[in-house]
């Protein structure tokens, strides 16, 4: 039996997808094919090309700053030249090419340059902006595929993290050929199905619980609201195809909040403990 996992975008939090990894493996759950999408992405494609999820984690903790950290005075500016841009080209608050270059680093120390060379089934959604379509970043196209135009395997583990992570208005798009990719998360936020087509039996996925909004929540706590009942309704179908859903409470962690990936990496492993006589059922079922 192959066991797939799909694990959702949400910002710093995703994070929390290597606390679940860790968990399972410790109590001998193996993941067979992985999914991921925008945050997801980052850690499914990690864990695919071999790091351990505690790696992952230090990984995490060594980066995250420089991947997303944005003080508070760059986004009032970003915001406005973004909102004022005259230009034909879409701009963000950040390219996206730091993360880019450093995922292609981390995939070099393992002899990876595309997407194609890594072993574990993995699949990655973006979206194109011009045409509305989601791609499939992976190293297999599924052969039941209806259109098989709809995946890509000819890109660098470092751009296809890219493009699938490009949140709008915080990242710029991210181009390929001729393709603007942005968040897969705008239409696939919980790549359940993509995993199943690579051939798996059951399926977990992995989302975030919204955190509820109160007098004292400020804007990120907006915005975190919003993101994920988005998500998690954009997701719904995909949802309701898997054998078990797994909601990750994060307590109020904002989108690029680097404090507190500590806190979400227990929090995901906290989440399997929690839910392990659950998942062994289903698996053993």
């Amino acid at each position: 039996m192959k066991i797939g996992i799909a694990l959702s975008g949400g910002g710093i939090r995703g994070i929390a997808h290597a606390g679940v990894l860790k968990a399972l493996e410790d109590n001998g759950v193996n993941i067979d094919i992985i999914g991921g999408t925008s945050a997801g992405s980052l850690i499914a494609s990690l864990y695919a090309m071999g790091y351990s999820p505690y790696y992952i984690y230090i990984l995490f903790k060594r980066y995250a700053k420089e991947l997303v950290y944005i003080s508070s005075g760059p986004i009032v500016s970003g915001i406005g030249n973004f909102m004022m841009n005259k230009k034909n080209t879409i701009q963000g608050l950040k390219t996206g090419k730091s993360l880019e270059t450093i995922y292609n680093k981390i995939a070099y120390k393992k002899g990876i340059r595309k997407i194609s060379q890594i072993k574990m089934p993995i699949v990655i959604p973006t979206v194109d902006i011009a045409n509305s379509k989601e791609y499939i970043f992976t190293n297999f196209i599924p052969q039941n595929a209806k259109d098989k135009s709809q995946y890509i395997t000819n890109i660098t583990v470092g751009k296809a993290v890219r493009a699938s992570s490009s949140f709008p208005a915080v990242f710029t798009p991210c181009e390929f050929d001729n393709h603007a990719f942005m968040d897969g998360g705008a239409l696939d936020n919980v790549p359940v199905n993509e995993v199943k087509k690579q051939g798996a039996d059951k399926v977990i996925a992995v989302k975030f619980d919204a955190d509820p909004i109160d007098e004292q929540s400020n804007i990120m706590d907006i915005v975190m609201k919003t993101i994920d009942i988005m998500g998690n309704k954009i997701s719904e179908e995909n949802l309701e195809m898997s054998d078990l859903v797994l909601s990750v409470y994060t307590d109020k962690v904002g989108l690029l909040d680097v404090a507190k990936l500590d806190s979400c990496y227990q929090y995901g492993y906290n989440c399997v403990i929690n839910n392990l006589e659950k998942i062994k059922k289903i698996l053993e079922e």
